[in-house]
């Protein structure tokens, strides 16, 4: 059976780059299967990767690699590393990225990727780590390489933290911490959180420029074209309209502040 490796950056699909990192990784392991997760993040924008990351990796199966390219620190003093977490391995920077994404677990091991042996250069480009660093790590573990052959075991990944909304007992502030390709704006509010704070209560979402007074099932529980709230997939609420955009329709954006607030009115 072939190897798998997913790959998340934000390169884009007009330039070569990630065909270059796919390219290094066959010309070192050939028998490989890839799956393109996000090529879309945002320039330099760590904790969107960790997101989408964080929303498809545990669909896929024990083995696979998820090489991960979102490097703002591209030639500094940033660590590369290589992580086993449960069953799966992920090889990329050392910026924060993989703490969101595999949060709140800490990883089973980490090493240091410091054995230039494994890299496609000793002497690697300062602006593309992916090819020459991190793809040639991820084509040899797919091989059968071990993270100790490739690598130095540390102790601790850098870390950064979601920040988590703001909650009493009248209700939540959360925020948008990400906007979708269907402009669905997701917020760091949890179906958890809010049924448990609700306990049977009205309420009003505050969102951009709408007040929206109900969580629907579904999208079509409103008209085309209207805003609602609803739970999402991985159960986030998110605020969404109805065979639209909502981003642009409501002028919101990552960060903006959705308030949910609770009445017994």
């Amino acid at each position: 059976m072939p190897s798998l490796i997913t790959l998340t950056t934000d390169f884009g699909t007009r330039d070569a780059y990630v065909a270059a990192m796919k390219g290094t990784i066959a010309s070192i392991h050939r028998d490989v299967t890839f799956i393109d997760i996000s090529h879309d993040i945002d320039p330099q924008d760590v904790m969107q990767a960790a997101f989408v990351l964080r929303g498809a990796v545990p669909y896929f199966p024990e083995g696979t690699i998820h090489l991960v390219v979102v490097d703002p620190g591209v030639g500094t003093e940033r660590r590369a590393v290589g992580v086993r977490d449960g069953s799966q391995y992920f090889v990329g920077p050392d910026n924060g990225l993989l703490t969101l994404a595999l949060a709140p677990d800490e990883p089973d091991h980490i090493v240091q990727l410091d054995k230039p042996e494994f890299w496609r250069a000793g002497s690697p480009s300062a602006t593309f780590h992916g090819r020459d660093i991190f793809a040639p790590v991820a084509a040899h573990l797919a091989a059968g390489r071990t993270l100790d052959d490739v690598g130095t075991p540390v102790d601790k990944l850098s870390t950064l933290h979601w920040a988590l909304p703001t909650i009493d007992e009248h209700g939540i502030q959360g925020w948008v911490v990400h906007v979708d390709h269907f402009g669905n704006c997701i917020t760091n509010i949890s179906r958890q959180a809010f049924e448990e704070l609700r306990d049977g209560r009205g309420i009003k979402c505050f969102a951009g420029g709408a007040i929206l007074h109900a969580v629907h099932p579904v999208y079509a529980s409103v008209a085309d074209g209207d805003p609602l709230a609803i739970f999402n997939s991985d159960g986030f609420l998110e605020i969404s309209v109805n065979g639209g955009d909502a981003s642009s329709l409501l002028g919101i954006r990552k960060g903006a502040p959705v308030n949910v607030v609770f009445s017994r009115s």
